[in-house]
Order: C-alpha cells, then structure tokens, then sequence
C-alpha cells in the first residue's frame, strides 16, 4: 500500500505476557538448559560440514525429504558457519537421542518446538551469555574480521561467511558498507568512492529536498507530509531518534529516496528500515550506548557523512527487494504466501489450527516482511540480525521467509490454544520484549536448517 494508504503504528507494542513453554519466574529447569546447548551443539557439529544429525521429521508423509544432507549441503553449512564456532569439539548426537533423552518422541511434527527453543526468555544469564554473546567479539573472529578487511581488495564471499553469525560492534559501519556494495572491495579505491558519493547525495538534497513547496507536485506534497507524520513515529521508545536534528535527517533520506525512486515512492515501514544504517553509522563517530549520545557531539560534516551512508545503504538494501514497495506490494504477498506454506510443511496443527480458526496470514505477517522484523524484536537485536540478514545478500528475501516461519514457530504450542481474535493480537504484539541474544541466535539457527533441509525440495514454495 502507499503512503497514506495504512497507518500501523509504528513503534514496537509488545504485549506483557510471554510466550512458549518458558513462563516467566523461576530458574530454568536443568533439562531445558542442556537441552538449548545440546541443539547448539548439534547446528555447530553440521555446520563444520557433519551430515545432518539424526532423523527430523519436518514434511508431511505424502511428500517425505531426504532428512540427511547431501555432501553439497553439508559444504553450504560449512561455508556459511565455519569461521563462526569458537574450536571446540562437539559432539554429534542426534536430535533423536536428544528427543529420547528429555522423555519426548519424534512422532510429530513439533519436534522443533519442543527441542529447538520454545520461548525461554527466563534462561539463567550465563546461559543467554553463552549463545552469542561471545562470537561477535571472540579473539580469534575478530582475527578473522581483521585479517579480511586489510586485504587489498576485501574477498566479499569470505567476508559473507564472517559476517553471517553476528560482526563486531565497532566493525560494522565499515562492514556494512561492503556487504551493500556501497564501498568498493579495493581498498585503495574505498575513500574515494565514499567521498563522491557523498557530495552525490548533498547535491540530490539540494535538488529534490530544499526545494519551496510551490516546485513540488501536489502528490510530492503529500508525501513529504506523510514522511513527516512518519518519522516521529521511528522507534518512539529510543529518545536519541526523537532529537529534532535526527528527525530532520531521516526526513531528507527518505524523501530524497521516494524521489529517485518513482516506481515506488514512500511505503509507510521503509522510515523503520533507516534505523540500522543510523545506529550503526552514529556508532562510528560516538562512543558509548546509545543512551548517552549527544548530537552536539557531531560536526555538520559528520552529520551530513552519515546521512549520505544511511542512504545509499538504504537504497543498496532495497535494490534488491524492489517489487516489495511498488503498487499492490507483490514482492511481499510471494513472502506471505510461501511463508503459509513453509508453516504449512514444517508444523501442520499449527497450520490448520490457524486455518480453522480462519486467520489468515497476511493478517500479521505483511507487517513483518514490510518492516523486516525490526517491530517484532527488541531494537537492541535489530543490528545483530541484520548481520545476518546483510550476509544473504541477493538471497535475502527468500531467507527471510525460513526466519520468520522460526519466529512464529517459537510460539506453535501456545498458539493452538488460542482463537482467532487472541492469536491476532498475539502475533501483532510478540512478547519478544524481553530476548537477548539467546533467542534471536535459535531463531536464526533454526531458519539455517530449514532452509538447507528444504533446499532439495524447492517445489514445496512454489507458487
């Protein structure tokens, strides 16, 4: 839809009550813990290039998949997740014995909800540190990251492998800008580039923002109108994006984009997805979290750098997903689609639970693929799944469809208790307020597998 033609609200409301299996209060119960670090453990042991442990029952038995990798998946894996485990060994027990030994059976196809992360947002902390919180910032990951970036021209496949399991913090600006192909792979190019691309984007300000309104087009009118209606609304519970200047630049990036983007425009959920390029950008010229940041701490120049590489990330990002935000958005109705029927596949009683209660999913997941999954993740995680989400590159749209079936997924035992109206306001308001790294790091995990199992089976997507 175009600007003007939905007004969703566009700050996370999450909803008090949490999801899954975990409840809320309480120390974890031992089985559950051993049970996440088993099934890490097992995605760490495939994704050193191990076939696939065990025997997962994910189809229907009309349509069964060969549930062990061929040789050519196992490497996908190994490129993918290879650099990302710290060395030690793990074990490659099967999801079967691990089924066996917490007293469940692989009968039906909730396996993974019941092995592989129901919503456990009350894990002990060393247990939500131990998922990722150290592979960002590992010793010898970051040697890697290093070792990457000061090739003479930067090896961008090599690069993806890195990235796709969380960057460093401080390495991202200039990861990012590779990733998008907004920078150059050859370093001594690199300055350069930004630099003219930069005043390129001065000057397109200059042309198209700072114009009187009497030279805009009365459709140009209203949607600069609605772009300013809108970016208030941008992560309204993060004061730093509320400061009048911040405001003002999002502003100019996103009206300067729908200008030179006419085939599209301004879609209402594009001012979310600016979001990370902001931080991420921001970071590089101020220290500390984000709570403390102060805008007088940048120079005009630095301001007007960031806003050039929020929009030119912006446009890379979006090149690549271009008929998500033409008319009727039909980039976007394929993803809801698809997703329909992966959940349909991989877990039919939530599926026909949903299709009885006659929910249908355009009903909450149009919102999740228009704004990425930023409103439905806790904005502190925004940066590290679109880590990942950087990494697929061309291939993104498609994954993200596995990522948000592992999403919803989380929450399959809960949702079969709901009816309609309560599994609606459920799925608009995810009780994700409280995830750390913990969760997200299973969400992805599980999406990689899915996706690497079903890649042998493409026809069950297609449309």
């Amino acid at each position: 839809m175009r600007s003007g033609g939905r007004d969703e609200p566009t700050g996370k409301e999450m909803s008090g009550g949490g999801g899954g299996s975990g409840g809320h209060g309480g120390s974890p119960s031992p089985n559950l813990e051993w049970g996440f670090n088993q099934t890490l453990r097992n995605v760490q042991g495939l994704l050193k290039g191990r076939s696939f442990p065990g025997k997962v029952l994910l189809t229907r038995k009309s349509e069964p998949l060969n549930t062990h990798a061929s040789p050519e998946h196992s490497q996908e894996f190994a490129r993918r997740y290879s650099e990302n485990d710290h060395e030690d060994e793990y074990a490659s027990s099967s999801f079967e014995a691990e089924v066996q030994g917490s007293g469940r059976t692989t009968s039906n196809t909730n396996l993974q909800t019941n092995i592989l992360a129901p919503n456990n947002a009350n894990a002990a902390p060393d247990a939500q540190g131990s998922v990722s919180g150290a592979r960002a910032t590992d010793s010898a990951r970051v040697a890697k990251f290093t070792k990457e970036l000061s090739r003479p021209a930067v090896i961008l496949e090599k690069l993806r492998e890195l990235s796709w399991s969380g960057v460093p913090p401080y390495m991202r600006p200039d990861i990012w800008r590779l990733l998008l192909g907004y920078a150059p792979p050859n370093s001594d190019r690199r300055d350069g580039v930004l630099a003219r691309k930069r005043l390129e984007y001065v000057d397109c300000v200059s042309q198209y923002y700072d114009i009187p309104d009497s030279e805009r087009s009365d459709d140009e009118i209203n949607m600069l109108r609605q772009i300013a209606v809108d970016c208030p609304r941008t992560v309204p519970d993060v004061t730093f994006f509320q400061h009048s200047q911040i405001q003002k630049s999002l502003e100019r990036i996103l009206y300067t984009w729908a200008i030179r983007h006419p085939a599209s425009g301004y879609v209402q959920g594009i001012n979310d997805l600016v979001t990370p390029f902001l931080i991420v950008s921001l970071s590089e010229h101020l220290n500390g979290s984000m709570e403390n940041w102060s805008i007088s701490d940048l120079s005009p120049q630095k301001i007007s750098n960031i806003e050039a590489d929020c929009y030119w990330c912006l446009s890379k990002l979006l090149d690549g997903m271009q008929d998500h935000y033409t008319f009727a958005q039909p980039g976007i109705q394929r993803l809801v689609f698809r997703l329909r029927e992966l959940v349909r596949r991989i877990d039919e009683p939530v599926s026909k639970h949903m299709e009885e209660q006659g929910l249908e999913f355009l009903q909450f997941a149009f919102r999740w693929f228009n704004c990425l999954l930023i409103r439905e993740i806790p904005f502190h995680l925004v940066t590290r799944l679109w880590d990942t989400y950087l990494a697929e590159g061309d291939s993104l749209p498609e994954f993200l469809v596995y990522i948000s079936a592992s999403l919803l997924l989380t929450w399959s035992d809960q949702l079969q208790k709901l009816d309609f109206q309560e599994m609606v306001m459920f799925l608009q308001h995810l009780p994700t307020e409280d995830w750390t790294h913990h969760e997200l790091e299973m969400v992805l995990s599980r999406a990689f597998m899915w996706h690497t199992m079903f890649s042998s089976s493409p026809s069950h997507l297609a449309s």
